[in-house]
C-alpha cells in the first residue's frame, strides 16, 4: 500500500487536484477550452454573469422607493374618499326616503280619517230613509219652526244683555226682565192664566173603545214636543185641569179619566198655546196619536184658534229638597 492511501485511511487513492481526462493527477488539463481551476472551485468569488444587469445603487434604489410610496398613498387615499364620498350619498339619499315615506304615510292616514268622519257624518239614519216623502216634509218644518223660536229667544236675550249694561237704565231693566222671567216661570208651573195663539183638540170615543189614559198621554206629549207652552183639559162635565210637568193621568171608572186626583167624564178637549201649525203635523203622524184613536174607533178633532184661554189653575208646589245653586 502506499503512502497516499495510508494518510487518507482509506482503501483507495485520494487525488490531489482536479483529474484531467487523459493524465495524471495534479497536472493541469492541456486542452486550450479546459475551464480553469479556480473557476471549478466552490470557494472562489463567483461574479457576476455576463449580460446581467448591474446592481442598483443603494441611494438611487432609496430614492425610487420613496418616490413610488409618495405616489402609491396618494393614489390609495384618493380612491379611498371615493367610497367613502359615494357611501355618504347612499346614506343621505336612504335618509331622504324614509322621511318622505313617513310623510306619505302621514298624508294617507290623515285622508282615512277623513274619509272615516265624512262616511259618519254624511249617513243617513235608517228610520228617516223609511218615513214618506209628506211626512219628512213636516218633520223639516217643524225643526224649522223650532230654529225660528230659538232664534227669537237669543235675539230677546241679546237684547236684555245690551238693557242691563247701558247704564242709567241697567236698574229698571233688571226689574223688566225679572217680571218677565217670573211671569213666564209662573206660566210654565200652572200658577198664572195665559191667553194665546193655539188649538183645541176633542176626543172622542164615539162608538169605539173608549180614550185611554195613554192616548191622552200620547196626544200632551206630542204637543209639548211641537212646542205647546201652556195646556189645561176639560171634560163634558165643565171639570177643567192644568197640566204641568208633573201632571199625571190614570184611567177611571165607565170610561172616565182621572187628572191629578180629579176625574173628568168623556169626551175630553184639550186646549194648548203654541204654534197652531207646527202642534197639528205632529198629531197627524202616521202611527201618531189621532191614527191610534181612528184605529180603536173614535175621532180627533183639531181646530186652530187665533187666541185661546189657558184658566185653569195649579196650587204653587211646595220643594222640599230642591234648592237652587248660589
Amino acid at each position: 500500500m502506499s503512502d497516499e492511501q495510508t494518510e487518507t485511511g482509506t482503501g483507495w487513492p485520494q487525488p490531489a487536484g482536479p483529474v484531467r481526462p487523459g493524465g495524471p493527477a495534479g497536472e493541469p488539463d492541456p486542452r486550450p477550452d479546459a475551464p480553469d481551476p479556480d473557476e471549478l472551485s466552490p470557494l472562489a468569488p463567483q461574479g457576476p454573469a455576463e449580460g446581467a444587469p448591474e446592481p442598483p445603487d443603494e441611494d438611487s434604489a432609496v430614492a425610487s422607493v420613496d418616490e413610488g410610496a409618495t405616489a402609491d398613498l396618494s393614489e390609495m387615499s384618493g380612491s379611498a374618499e371615493e367610497p367613502v364620498a359615494s357611501a355618504r350619498s347612499l346614506a343621505s339619499g336612504r335618509f331622504r326616503w324614509s322621511t318622505a315615506g313617513v310623510m306619505i304615510v302621514a298624508l294617507l292616514a290623515l285622508l282615512g280619517f277623513t274619509l272615516v268622519v265624512q262616511l259618519k257624518t254624511t249617513s243617513t239614519d235608517p228610520t228617516l230613509g223609511a218615513t214618506r216623502q209628506e211626512d219628512l216634509v213636516r218633520i223639516l218644518s217643524d225643526l224649522d219652526a223650532r230654529e225660528n223660536r230659538l232664534q227669537q229667544d237669543i235675539r230677546a236675550l241679546e237684547d236684555s244683555q245690551r238693557q242691563l249694561r247701558s247704564g242709567e237704565q241697567g236698574r229698571q231693566a233688571a226689574l223688566d226682565e225679572a217680571t218677565r222671567r217670573a211671569d213666564e216661570l209662573g206660566i210654565l208651573a200652572g200658577t198664572l192664566p195665559a191667553t194665546g195663539p193655539g188649538l183645541t183638540v176633542r176626543f172622542d170615543a164615539g162608538g169605539g173603545e173608549p180614550i185611554s189614559a195613554d192616548q191622552v198621554l200620547d196626544a200632551v206629549q206630542e204637543l209639548r214636543g211641537a212646542g205647546a207652552e201652556a195646556m189645561q183639559i176639560s171634560g163634558s162635565d165643565r171639570a177643567t185641569a192644568r197640566i204641568i210637568a208633573s201632571t199625571y193621568f190614570l184611567d177611571g171608572e165607565n170610561g172616565s179619566l182621572v187628572v191629578e186626583g180629579r176625574r173628568l167624564a168623556a169626551p175630553y178637549t184639550i186646549t194648548v198655546i203654541g204654534d197652531p201649525a207646527t202642534m197639528r203635523t205632529a198629531l197627524n203622524i202616521p202611527g201618531g196619536v189621532v191614527a191610534s184613536v181612528q184605529r180603536d174607533g173614535g175621532n180627533v178633532t183639531v181646530e186652530e184658534r187665533g187666541v185661546v184661554e189657558i184658566s185653569a189653575l195649579h196650587a204653587p208646589i211646595k220643594l222640599e229638597h230642591a234648592r237652587p245653586v248660589s
